[in-house]
């Protein structure tokens, strides 16, 4: 048998290890993630170059791979370093207006030779490696090379005119390497060979081609027209797997029996909506019609509320967890966080007033308890919460992890709630929910607006509702973006906090960091890439830190006399409250913090919010953050606070933050700028995304078809027993930590 390294076609099953066609690259392709035959036929090209077009050497970006086409300008003849003794041969290669150099250290004369011959002024070709900034220009040392001329004018011509598949390779693994090691497993394949997960039906309806055709297509392409055919099949079948992995969740829930928790007429519920001191909006009068009647049904709920920032989401869930307690139930309220479960704890006992008192000295008629349970809540405090939680006498129970421990019990759990849903893995999920006898209703939370084909590709076995409406009174925000390097500016920043304080306001600060040398923190973006134009830079200085700006701050002349706190995740609990505390109550008005205040907290007396080093945040991030302010009448105002240069992807994300409150628009550019792998959220096991070609931003009208097919094939044969070919396939999206990931949604 003949191997990559050498190779010729040979035919070999699709589970054979890839050592079979790699010979002693094996290991070089499992870095990759690359186990399998099958795996790399379905390690598909990054992106396609185009020998007839030149690459734009301008626009190049510092420390990242790329692969640029270009033509060699000039060449050196072999150079010998004076010092060392090595040989190197360089060139330049350029698109016709800016010029890459290029460096190829050689061992032995003779290879320096081989690399002066190849670089002959006037080829064109595929250059790939790592830009690097040498000596202040551009540089690219020992890439790898394909020519698109040949010895052969006919098969030159034929080179030029195909376009070349770039793959996703290694410093070890080069692209070129990787196709020819595809071709020895694409060449023999005849149609059948590999197993199609789409069915034969759905395929016809669609008017999707033949699978191996399909992988022809996108690895071999002959014209443009080939690889958009083909990575339209191969997208429709990514979407058509996972929908039908959703599609049997879904089932599957649906056909476990749940306590029905109908609505009781003269109960908590009634006499909490008799209290409410504002009126309910449009949307969360519908969506909590939608979780009433979902309730009432012995099928259990599963649900996904999300909407905008500040648009009352609590007081949906709130009188969903009444329902629950009126009809003989209890509900578990789940925070990632102690301060977020805190948060919680106290809004719902503002919220329901005397009726939290239930059972005790002057609680209403109609009440009932609401209990924290947190790894701090210690001694008495814990034996009271857990004896509550276990008697039913707490019909709202309140926690983070701690409501997991096997001590946790409850009386009667019939609704989980699970805020921040995604931070939680399968087996925490599953801990609190078999604490039921019966299966409980599940209404998840996300504070961060998903765009509507984020929640059908992530989120597809849970019915969606959307709060977009804001209540009313809300004065609004506004934002503007700060350039830190304008002393002028961040003078006039402290300058409006003092003002917002003296009007009766509140200001929160957010920095990055805890302290200067933390290495933590917020879960901040890599730092920004230059191009070539701005290669040469100063470095930025390190990001903010809370302890160095609160002191900065009480030392301002603009801040005299105003007290300045200081919020962050490694205080004790009863600090951060006391914290909290004193910034709502104006004792302490100005509060200096990491992204702890990110969710949950709600100040209405907040009205500005100065984030640092805002350009080191993600979109939704800042978001959230600027959704602390502007929450009660007096209007809010964000300043986002940049070293970005103006013009950079960090500065754009910033501007468009500025110019809209709207968390779905957001939420889609956020998503536009990210890697396939994020929208996961999750990294996968071998160390390749799930998703490969499937982009929900762009493939929504797609997703919705496959996921219509999948249900109608789910439906019709729930344990895919007459689809041997689909099932294998959702096994494999599953393998390793994928199962864990779609678990928590």
């Amino acid at each position: 048998m003949r191997y990559a390294d050498g190779a010729a076609p040979v035919r070999t099953t699709l589970d054979e290890p890839v050592a079979t066609v790699a010979g002693r690259l094996a290991p070089k392709f499992e870095a990759l993630g690359i186990r399998t035959a099958g795996d790399l036929l379905r390690y598909y090209p990054r992106r396609y170059a185009d020998p007839s077009r030149l690459t734009d050497i301008a626009g190049l970006v510092v420390d990242e791979k790329a692969s640029v086409v270009a033509e060699v300008r000039s060449a050196s003849g072999v150079i010998r370093s004076p010092s060392s003794g090595k040989l190197r041969v360089e060139a330049q290669v350029t698109d016709g207006t800016s010029v890459l150099h290029l460096a190829f250290f050689a061992q032995r004369t003779s290879m320096a030779k081989g690399f002066e011959h190849q670089l002959r002024p006037g080829r064109r070709g595929l250059f790939t490696g790592k830009v690097g900034w040498f000596k202040g220009r551009a540089q690219l040392a020992n890439p790898e090379m394909v020519w698109f001329d040949d010895d052969d004018p006919d098969a030159a011509l034929d080179k030029a005119a195909r376009p070349l598949p770039v793959y996703p390779a290694s410093a070890a693994l080069d692209s070129a390497k990787i196709a020819s090691t595809v071709e020895v497993v694409l060449g023999p394949l005849r149609t059948g060979d590999v197993p199609d997960p789409v069915p034969a039906d759905v395929r016809a309806a669609r008017e999707l081609g033949d699978l191996v055709d399909a992988l022809r297509r996108v690895h071999r392409p002959q014209d443009e027209r080939d690889w958009r055919v083909a990575r339209h099949r191969l997208r429709y079948e990514e979407a058509f797997v996972l929908q039908a992995e959703l599609a049997r969740r879904r089932a599957r829930a649906a056909g476990q029996p749940a306590v029905a928790r109908p609505r009781v007429p003269g109960g908590l519920l009634d006499a909490f909506d008799e209290r409410l001191p504002f009126t309910l909006t449009a949307g969360q009068r519908e969506v909590g019609d939608q979780l009433a009647d979902e309730l009432a049904q012995p099928v259990p709920m599963q649900r996904l509320l999300q909407g905008e920032v500040g648009s009352g989401k609590t007081v949906v869930a709130l009188r969903a967890m009444l329902q629950v307690v009126d009809a003989g139930g209890q509900a578990a309220l789940l925070a990632p966080t102690e301060v977020l479960a805190a948060q919680h704890a106290r809004s719902l006992r503002a919220l329901l007033g005397d009726l939290a008192e239930g059972g005790l000295l002057g609680g209403a008629d109609v009440g009932t308890q609401v209990c924290l349970l947190t790894g701090s809540v210690t001694g008495a405090a814990r034996r009271q919460a857990l004896l509550d939680a276990a008697s039913g006498a707490a019909g709202i129970v309140v926690g983070t992890h701690a409501l997991l421990e096997k001590t946790v019990q409850f009386a009667e759990l019939g609704l989980v709630v699970v805020d921040e849903q995604h931070r939680f893995g399968v087996e925490q999920r599953d801990a609190l929910r078999a604490k039921a006898a019966a299966q409980p209703h599940l209404l998840a939370m996300t504070a961060t607006p998903i765009p509507r084909t984020v929640a059908m590709t992530v989120f597809g076995d849970l019915e969606t509702s959307v709060l977009s409406e804001l209540p009313a009174g809300r004065a609004g925000i506004t934002s503007f973006v700060v350039p830190a390097d304008r002393p002028a500016w961040m003078a006039r920043t402290w300058g409006r906090v003092r003002e917002e304080v003296a009007r009766g306001g509140r200001a929160y600060v957010v920095c990055p960091r805890i302290t200067g040398d933390d290495s933590d923190g917020a879960d901040l973006l890599a730092q920004e890439a230059a191009t070539l134009a701005d290669a040469g830079e100063a470095p930025r200085r390190p990001p903010r830190a809370v302890l160095e700006v609160a002191d900065e701050l009480r030392a301002h002349p603009d801040l005299a006399g105003l007290e300045v706190g200081v919020l962050h995740g490694r205080m004790a609990p009863e600090d951060k409250d006391r914290a909290l505390a004193d910034f709502a109550s104006g004792t302490v008005p100005v509060l200096v913090s990491t992204t702890v205040v990110e969710v949950g907290v709600d100040v209405p007396d907040a009205t500005v919010m100065v984030i640092l080093d805002a350009d080191l945040f993600g979109v939704s991030q800042l978001h959230q953050l600027r959704g602390r302010v502007g929450r009660g009448t007096a209007p809010g105002v964000c300043l986002l606070v940049s070293g970005a240069r103006p013009g950079s992807p960090a500065d754009e994300r910033l501007q468009h933050v500025a110019g809209t409150l709207d968390g779905f628009e957001l939420a889609a550019f956020d998503l536009e700028q990210r890697r396939e792998g994020d929208v996961l959220g999750a990294s996968q096991s071998g160390g390749s995304s799930s998703l490969r070609l499937l982009r929900v931003t762009r493939d929504g009208e797609l997703i919705e078809q496959a996921r219509a097919d999948a249900r109608a094939v789910v439906e019709g044969d729930p344990e895919l027993a007459a689809h041997p070919e689909l099932a294998a396939a959702i096994e494999q999206l599953l393998a390793g930590d994928r199962e864990e990931f779609l678990d928590r949604a």
